[in-house]
Parts: C-alpha cells; sequence; structure tokens
C-alpha cells in the first residue's frame, strides 16, 4: 500500500514525498479512507504508530476540497491536545504536510504570554490546534469562536482524563456545532473513554493497532543490571563505549531529570533536562537543540515526553525503569519510528527488578541481559 493508493491529492504526495514517507502506517492505512468519505473515527493507538498523519492528511485534503476563497477565514479544524508538547509537535506536522495547500493555522497552550496567539487569531486562521486550559481561556475572552468548526480532533484523550481536562473538554465540546465530523484517539479504550466517546462520536468506525504488549519488532533492546549509585558512571560508559551521540534519556522524576544532565555534563557530554518545572522556553529550546542535534543527550520524564517525536532517534535509554509495564513500551517507541531500527537499553537496580519482570511479561519478549560490563 502507497500514499498515492490511499487517493491523496498530489501537494500532500509531494510533501510527504520530501519528507520520506513512502507507505503509510497501518492506523494511516485504515483511518485515512473512513476520515476522505466523512465519517467520525474511533482510534485506539499510540504515539509513535503515526497517527498525526492519520487525521493531518484527509482534514488537509477535506479542507481543500471544500475552500471558499471569497469568505472571510474562520476556523474550520480543531484538534485538542494534552500537552504543550503535543500540541506544538502536532502544529509542526500541519504545517509540513500542508505546506502546498496554503491554509493557515497556530497553535495555542498555557504557560506563556497570551500576547502572540491572540495576534495569529484576530488575523484569522483556518486551523486551530490547542490545549484545553488556554483555548477556554481565549474562548471566554471572545477571541476564539467555535461556531465554524467542520472537524474536531481529541488526541490522547486517555491523557486528557489522566491530566483531570475532562470539565474543561465538555465545556468546550458544547461550543462546537452540532454538525461536524470527529475523530477521537485513545491509547487505551478504557470504560471511562468509552464513555466520553459515546458522547460525542456519531456512529463512528473504529480503528485499532498494535496493542501496547507489542513493541516495535525493529528495535533492539537490552539490559544491564547494576547498583544504583553506579548508574551515573554506567550511562557514561555506554554513550562511550557504543558511540552514542544522539538519545533520549528517561528517569522517573523530575530531580532525577536534572540530576542525570548535570551529571554528564560535567563529563563534556551536551545534555539538559525536560520536565513539567520547566518553563516552556526552555523546554522548547532543549527540544529543538535536540532535534537539530546541537544537544546529545535529551533527559526526559514521562510526562513530558509526550509529544516528543524525532526523526531518525537511534536510541533510548531506561536510567530507571518505570513502575508501569505499559509506560516501557511508550518509552521505546520513540525509536525505530517510519521503518528505521532502533536500540532501547535499560539500566536496571534491584529494587527496580519486580518492573522489569512485569515489563518482560507485557511484551513477551526475553530482553538481552549484558552481563559483562565494568560496573555489574
Amino acid at each position: 500500500m502507497t500514499f498515492t493508493e490511499l487517493k491523496l491529492i498530489k501537494p500532500l504526495l509531494t510533501a510527504l514525498d520530501k519528507k520520506g514517507y513512502k507507505e503509510p502506517s497501518p492506523i494511516q492505512e485504515k483511518s485515512i479512507p473512513h476520515i476522505l468519505q466523512g465519517k467520525d473515527i474511533f482510534g485506539c493507538a499510540q504515539t509513535g504508530t503515526g497517527k498525526t498523519a492519520a487525521f493531518a492528511l484527509p482534514i488537509l485534503q477535506l479542507m481543500d476540497a471544500n475552500k471558499n476563497p471569497n469568505k472571510r477565514r474562520e476556523i474550520k479544524a480543531l484538534i485538542l491536545a494534552p500537552t504543550r508538547e503535543l500540541a506544538t509537535q502536532i502544529s509542526e506536522n500541519f504545517r509540513e504536510y500542508g505546506e502546498n495547500l496554503g491554509f493557515s493555522h497556530t497553535v495555542v497552550f498555557g504557560g506563556v504570554s497570551q500576547f502572540h496567539q491572540e495576534v495569529a487569531l484576530r488575523k484569522g486562521i483556518d486551523i486551530l490546534i490547542a490545549t484545553p486550559g488556554r483555548l477556554l481561556d481565549l474562548m471566554n475572552q471572545g477571541i476564539v469562536k467555535l461556531g465554524g468548526i467542520e472537524y474536531f480532533v481529541l488526541d490522547e484523550a486517555d491523557r486528557m482524563l489522566d491530566m483531570g481536562f475532562i470539565n474543561d473538554m465538555k465545556k468546550v465540546i458544547a461550543k462546537l456545532p452540532v454538525k461536524r465530523q470527529t475523530m477521537f484517539f485513545s491509547a487505551t479504550a478504557a470504560p471511562a473513554i468509552m464513555k466520553l466517546a459515546n458522547t460525542i462520536l456519531k456512529n463512528p468506525v473504529s480503528v485499532a493497532v498494535t496493542p501496547v504488549s507489542s513493541t516495535a519488532e525493529k528495535i533492539k533492546q537490552s539490559v544491564y543490571f547494576v547498583q544504583k549509585n553506579k548508574k551515573s558512571s554506567l550511562l557514561k560508559f555506554i554513550l562511550k563505549e557504543h558511540k552514542i551521540d544522539h538519545v533520549l534519556v528517561f528517569t522517573r522524576t523530575k530531580h532525577g531529570a536534572d540530576k542525570v544532565a548535570k551529571d554528564l555534563n560535567k563529563f563534556d557530554i551536551k545534555a539538559e533536562a525536560i520536565h513539567g518545572n520547566k518553563s516552556q522556553g526552555a523546554r522548547e529550546r532543549a527540544l529543538k537543540g535536540f532535534k537539530d542535534r546541537k544537544l546529545n543527550v535529551l533527559v526526559a520524564t514521562d510526562i513530558a515526553s509526550r509529544g516528543i517525536d524525532v526523526d531518525k532517534l537511534t536510541h533510548v535509554i531506561n536510567y530507571e525503569i518505570p513502575e508501569t509495564a505499559e509506560t516501557y513500551v511508550h518509552r521505546i517507541g520513540r525509536t525505530g519510528r517510519a521503518g528505521e531500527s532502533g536500540e532501547a537499553i535499560s539500566l536496571c537496580s534491584d529494587e527496580e527488578f519486580k518492573y522489569f519482570k512485569d515489563i518482560q511479561k507485557l511484551i513477551k519478549k526475553d530482553i538481552e541481559m549484558v552481563k559483562k560490563h565494568p560496573f555489574s
């Protein structure tokens, strides 16, 4: 299956070609035809499956088919995302995929001044990507009006519920036109998710890909068993020994992320931490530095990592083993994307062994144990 066979228009195919994307991922293959037919979608898919393109491409195509150049610009598509990072990432994807179509879009989120966001909105835009809190603020001030929305996407709905956005979401949804096309994406189909989906979707088509237990086959996974106080030395050894100069490192806590970044910088390894206590500006600068490869190591907590999407990322290191096995799958899914190979390395201390056993049980696969290393 190719993108051409999905009946995408030439301007989108040109943009995909420029990105080097030849074949649609399973979620794209299953979603795009239904969205192009105007159907509502319930998509069960995780970050890293290509779901942004699964809704962005058909929305851009439908908007292009229905555009009226004589009409004043008003927001036609609204994409609601749980975090600033994810909203920014979606915004970048719309810019790349839609570069030959001439639509304008902007992204709005809290934690920064609304001035520039307001300026963009007042000029008139076609597509709005937003986090719930800031969107409601702007709606209450009369700056954003949702009466012209034809396409609505709720992305990472499970994360929205986890973060306590349910009331904000309901307030936003109440202001949307009844006649619209809705796309609902979640990594899980838990009862609370299904209840929410049933209230906003009309005769939806359900599409699901890769359950959480199956990790990308192309990702090579290994584990080093090590005492907790030797992890820092082992991390430096692995980076040097494997000549890894571009890697995403995961910790469980914000404090842990700061400490790892600080330790690496002492050894002239350019590293920065990204987590909820950092300002939005600092997080964006760190992410940009990492994407541009001016930064070797990005150290992230799980919440901050949502929305991090880096092309051709070869390595992920779990400095600390996550407490839930599903989180491990989300983490390592940052590498081995778009058909590339990737490697995930975990550092496991005695007290984390129980979490590691849960991971092996979930993924139904033995993770290679590296026995010979200086800190075993």
